[in-house]
């Protein structure tokens, strides 16, 4: 069976990737599933987020990419909506992530947005740290070199998820 393609999309908070991931999935010809640490985190249950959340949280970045990797082993095509930092915690996150995802179709996308605009989006949304960008920004893993680079203050969702399609469908012919 073909394994399906997996496209993570990296980046701090409000720096547009869960909305590009929505377009891809509004746009692209191909099926794809959508998952994320948000996403993930919702299926903690509200005692053990209070209790322990580092814990959780940390284990369910582990655990997702081994969902990815079932999604994709099975044909399925997905889009990982995360953040690869490096911290005492959760050490060589992006060499655990890359073990893990192992032989499969991976195309890693830095979605880059300065840090003032997604404090400006923070803002907006209401439900994000004022400074949580920045506050991430500081444990962003910065020696890893991704394939591919989006800015998404200068393109709207929907370029964005047109260069990261076309990029896809070029790498994985």
């Amino acid at each position: 069976m073909k394994k399906g393609k997996i496209v993570y999309l990296n980046g701090v908070t409000s720096t547009g990737k869960t909305s590009i991931a929505r377009r891809i999935q509004d746009t692209a010809d191909e099926f794809f599933y959508l998952i994320g640490s948000d996403i993930l985190m919702d299926m903690v249950g509200e005692k053990h987020r209070l209790n322990n959340y580092s814990k959780y949280e940390f284990e369910m970045f582990i655990d997702m990419y081994h969902f990815a990797k079932l999604l994709s082993d099975m044909g399925k095509n997905v889009i990982i909506d995360c953040l690869l930092f490096e911290t005492s915690e959760l050490p060589n996150h992006y060499q655990k992530m890359i073990n893990i995802i192992d032989n499969n179709p991976l195309l890693t996308v830095n979605v880059v947005c300065p840090l003032e605009i997604c404090r400006q989006r923070n803002l907006k949304r209401g439900d994000r740290g004022e400074f949580q960008s920045h506050e991430q920004d500081k444990i962003i893993d910065k020696t890893v070199t991704l394939d591919f680079i989006v800015y998404s203050d200068k393109n709207t969702p929907e370029e964005c998820a047109e260069m990261i399609l076309n990029k896809v469908f070029e790498t994985f012919k």
